[in-house]
């Protein structure tokens, strides 16, 4: 959709008021509800690990630490992690050695669970690290920090303004999101908005959607798509998935938080919630019809889902148009700027809008960067046009 500076505020909002959008979240839009971000997740969980009563926790995460990349972070730990439990179930003695530790199986696995209860307890009480202006704050749980007043704001004006395209929108909305927490789901029913996650039940639920399977065609204002599972997600000895309340002992108390990536091999390709997560998101991006993706909140630092929106948007019948809302110009999207698929690119930054190869249109006019592009700008942006926030 070729765009000039003059009207590229107004087809801004014609896209934000498509028919048929979807969404895709990461840890950004959770971040001012108070759970941190990956690096400082990453932190929380090493002082954790210092906190537990077994050392080789600490020695064991430090020694993968230093295996890794300066800029890994806990999802890269737990997936190095998990290739050490898939080299031991195929080894001899069904063990591995890290740094000059050696562990078998059922230790690996131990540890890995340990660390996803850790991820999951910081993940819903929250934790704001220490900054400038204030000191640390950990949430329990009976001091719960987290808030979800700006996910009940986004799927408000989502769903309940009167521009043009929502009224006759017929299809849900899909909301792709790497977030492990349950505010968008939570903001959705406290809105009194309809959803489908692909679990059936109620407080307890089981996963019903398996892979290749379609998403219902009715009934539903949005579809919660959680391609890195949750942090209400458990996996239990029968393989099966469940999303349970917190403090349950059911459907099964050995059952772990089921968080990508895990620490043993796959389910079954039918039965993998991760593989059908991707093959949804997958056939979005795939659709032949006019189709809008934005993106808030995420770093691009997810090469499997920067590759699945690269190789959908080069087909030629492709017809979706990228809305990416991020900070400035970081390498990936610079990189999508020089693709042929580029004129179907918007890039809302603190430095202006660029189109396709062309911008910075509408610079901020002081040497402060816009806010249009955090997710509380994306709420002011749906709720009273492009243009008003440029004023």
């Amino acid at each position: 959709m070729d765009v000039s500076d003059n009207d590229s505020l107004i087809q801004l909002d014609n896209l934000l008021a498509a028919s048929n959008q979807s969404w895709l979240f990461g840890a950004g839009i959770s971040l001012d509800a108070g759970i941190p971000l990956m690096g400082d997740l990453t932190l929380r969980i090493f002082d954790k690990a210092k906190e537990d009563n077994e050392e080789l926790t600490t020695k064991v995460l430090e020694a993968i630490k230093a295996e890794l990349p300066n800029d890994s972070h806990i999802e890269h730990i737990l997936s190095h992690l998990g290739d050490y439990a898939t080299i031991a179930e195929r080894s001899m003695k069904q063990e591995v050695k890290i740094g000059d530790t050696n562990l078998n199986v059922k230790a690996l696995v131990e540890l890995h669970s340990k660390i996803l209860k850790w991820i999951s307890d910081t993940v819903r009480w929250g934790y704001i690290p220490t900054c400038e202006n204030a000191s640390e704050k950990i949430g329990t749980r009976e001091e719960p920090i987290v808030k979800v007043d700006w996910h009940q704001d986004f799927v408000s004006a989502l769903f309940n303004r009167s521009q043009a395209g929502v009224a006759e929108r017929k299809g849900a909305v899909r909301l792709f999101t790497i977030n492990y927490d349950t505010l968008l789901e939570d903001a959705l029913s406290l809105g009194c908005f309809s959803y489908w996650d692909g679990f059936s039940g109620g407080a307890v639920a089981y996963r019903s959607h398996r892979y290749g399977e379609n998403e219902p065609d009715s009934g539903y204002r949005a579809h919660v798509i959680k391609l890195h599972g949750s942090i209400d997600w458990h996996l239990d000895d029968d393989a099966r998935v469940w999303r349970v309340r917190d403090g349950d002992l059911y459907p099964n108390e050995t059952s772990q938080v089921l968080i990508y990536p895990q620490a043993t091999k796959y389910l079954a390709t039918q039965r993998d919630p991760f593989a059908s997560q991707f093959d949804l998101f997958r056939r979005r991006l795939g659709t032949g019809t006019e189709n809008v993706l934005a993106i808030c909140g995420y770093s691009f630092g997810d090469d499997h889902i920067n590759q699945e929106i690269e190789l959908a948007l080069q087909r030629p019948e492709n017809r979706t148009t990228i809305l990416a809302f991020s900070s400035d110009l970081n390498l990936i999207l610079e990189r999508w700027r020089t693709l042929p698929w580029a004129k179907r690119l918007y890039i809302i930054t603190g430095e202006g809008l660029y189109v396709g190869s062309g911008g910075p249109f509408y610079p901020p006019s002081d040497k402060d960067s816009r806010e249009w592009w955090k997710f509380d700008g994306v709420i002011k942006i749906i709720e009273n046009g492009a243009e008003a926030c440029v004023l």
